[in-house]
């Protein structure tokens, strides 16, 4: 923390003990004001964060739904270019080749 260093001019009319006493007022509003500042960035940091999740969990459920319709196709197509895939499915659904 810096020190305050009181002027001469200003100290020589207050005085050494209102001086001082001018410091502490002086540094006391200096960290509370410090103590508002963190705590407004601290919730838009929050604010922001909580943003930022929730477009991460949309993204993460759009990619869980591409990769369900990639392992769709993906079976899909082993099954159609597989002779004994096919014949199995043709029995199980009752379908006479």
């Amino acid at each position: 923390m810096a020190v305050i260093s009181i002027p001469r001019a200003l100290r020589d009319r207050l005085g050494d003990e209102a001086s001082d006493d001018f410091a502490t007022i002086i540094k006391e509003i200096d960290i509370e004001a410090r103590k508002e500042a963190i705590s407004i960035a601290e919730e838009r940091f929050e604010r922001r964060l909580a943003e930022e999740i929730g477009k991460v969990k949309i993204e993460i459920e759009k990619l869980r739904s591409d990769f369900k319709l990639y392992f769709v196709i993906l079976l899909f197509a082993i099954i159609i270019t597989n002779p004994r895939a096919l014949d199995l499915i043709s029995r199980l659904l009752g379908i006479v080749k």
